[in-house]
């Protein structure tokens, strides 16, 4: 071994550098020009490959794809199929950062405000008039509206639409017309006098939400809303009855006619600075309100309670100022958190559901203490409690309750509307709607009764008699109706086609069509 190494260290020696680094590189260079002629693409096409026509919007995936649609070699693939390593790769690395730009947007959203917990909904798409009905926008708005109300009365048939389910309405062909007519010429202006709280101020949390989710939604419209009063078909007066109340009742006074004293003095400087309310007498103004209280703030104004179109909760028709086919039954929607109006959406399978009916909530007014007395604790079928119990809410929450049970009673408090019954559409739970006098929302085309239980106050002990008599079918058909109405009941961040605020503003365009005369030919 050491006379090995010895002779390392000799040859080492003797050895003349300069020559071997001249024979190393030449075996270098030969060594690369081998290696280049081997392989099986061109040195040149790999610094400029050939240009292949791909479509844009399809993957570089597969050296297969290119090889149906080009006639290449099988060298061609072999590089394609290299090139696309390292496009996915690429690909991956681009990914990898939009996923981190995701997250970083995602712990930013609860500094942010959001209504949605689901899916954001698809943009809203302006519906232009067809250029053989163009000539309609040059028309006064209430010869547009004769035009548009004698084509709804001309409806085309409609069997089936791929937004609307069919067993929900009253006349599906109607509606789509009407709908698309108010789409194509609706516009309303909004009055911009009063300050805020009670004008130009939604309330978004609560019972009475309903009243500023509508006032936000329009506000914001940029189809529908025009600043030319002149081109208006409907006139919004844009306050709050919650907000009037909160602002200007004594409480414990029991005394609303401040209230009604101060729309009356709004409403009579709005027809002293403007002509459009004394043109009609109010008949195509119209105000949104949702506090029980609603009905009772206009008894100061003749005309506003008289004319103007009123888009309210409390819709009792036994009282008279409400009146039936005029005004508009506005949903009570309870709204917990404004960022998240979808929350707990959905309910379970049918045979998920062991209970046959559910309410909890206090005893007020004149149809719960009934169902009480009936129904508490007299069956296991029929879960009816005061306020939920906490022997009961620890082991099913309320919610939990709606969702588990086959129907849902809705009885109306102090007044006839209920979000109950909002909340069962919520979570695919039919509806029994126990309220004499009420006009349901949107009933001018909705038929409640394919998704819906009406049921009289009379009849409050044979309840649970009424529900088993509906045979499973129908009850089946009923509830996958119920499913199918959910999105005609949502409040969307920004409005979509169908929704909420477009059901409630097509009732009021409904509501104007319906005082147009149509002019009789000569």
């Amino acid at each position: 071994m050491a006379k090995f190494l010895r002779l390392i260290i000799v040859v080492l020696i003797r050895t003349n550098w300069r020559k071997m680094f001249v024979v190393g590189a030449i075996l270098t260079i030969c060594s690369v020009v081998i290696q280049i002629s081997s392989l099986p693409y061109p040195l040149n096409q790999w610094i400029l490959p050939r240009t292949t026509k791909i479509s844009s919007y399809k993957h570089l995936n597969t050296a297969t794809h290119l090889i149906e649609n080009h006639p290449l070699s099988v060298q061609d693939a072999r590089a394609i199929a290299s090139l696309n390593y390292s496009a996915n790769l690429n690909h991956s690395a681009v990914i990898s950062n939009e996923q981190q730009r995701v997250s970083r947007r995602r712990r930013r959203k609860h500094h942010m405000e959001s209504t949605m917990d689901t899916p954001p909904s698809p943009p809203y798409i302006v519906r232009k008039l067809p250029d053989h009905l163009r000539h309609v926008l040059s028309l006064t708005p209430d010869e547009a509206l004769a035009f548009a109300k004698r084509e709804i009365e001309n409806a085309p048939i409609v069997s089936e639409d791929p937004e609307l389910y069919t067993p929900l309405f009253r006349n599906i062909s109607t509606f789509k017309r009407s709908y698309e007519w108010m789409e194509y010429i609706l516009k309303v202006y909004i009055y911009q006098e009063g300050n805020r709280p009670i004008f130009h101020d939604p309330h978004l949390i609560g019972i009475y939400a309903s009243e500023g989710w509508f006032m936000k939604l329009m506000e914001e419209n940029r189809q529908f809303v025009t600043k030319d009063p002149e081109k208006a078909h409907l006139f919004y007066l844009p306050y709050s009855a919650r907000q009037l109340k909160s602002a200007l009742y004594v409480p414990n006074s029991h005394n609303l006619r401040p209230l009604s004293i101060f729309l009356r003095d709004y409403v009579n400087m709005l027809a002293e600075k403007y002509p459009f309310w004394n043109r009609t007498h109010g008949s195509n103004h119209f105000l949104v309100a949702c506090h029980d209280w609603g009905p009772y703030t206009l008894k100061e104004h003749e005309e506003l309670i008289t004319n103007t179109i009123k888009v309210i909760c409390n819709a009792d028709a036994s009282e008279g100022i409400f009146k039936a086919g005029k005004d508009v039954s506005l949903p009570e929607t309870l709204v917990k958190n404004p960022r998240r109006t979808h929350r707990n959406l959905g309910g379970k399978r049918v045979s998920q559901r062991p209970i046959l009916a559910f309410y909890a909530g206090h005893m007020h007014g004149r149809v719960r203490p009934i169902l009480f007395k009936y129904w508490s604790d007299k069956d296991e079928d029929m879960r009816i409690y005061g306020a939920l119990p906490n022997r009961v809410s620890r082991n099913m929450s309320y919610t939990e309750h709606m969702k588990s049970s086959k129907y849902c009673v809705c009885p109306m408090g102090y007044e006839v509307n209920s979000p109950r019954i909002v909340e069962a559409i919520y979570y695919e739970c039919v509806p029994v709607i126990i309220a004499d006098g009420f006009v349901l929302p949107f009933d001018d085309v909705l038929n409640w009764n394919a998704f819906s239980v009406i049921v009289a106050e009379k009849d409050i002990p044979k309840l649970k008699e009424i529900l088993l008599a509906i045979p499973l079918r129908q009850y089946l058909t009923m509830q996958t109706n119920v499913k199918m109405l959910q999105k005609h009941f949502l409040w969307n961040a920004k409005s979509v086609r169908y929704d909420l605020f477009h059901f409630i503003l097509h009732s009021i365009w409904n509501s104007r069509l319906k005082q147009i005369q149509i002019p009789q030919p000569s």
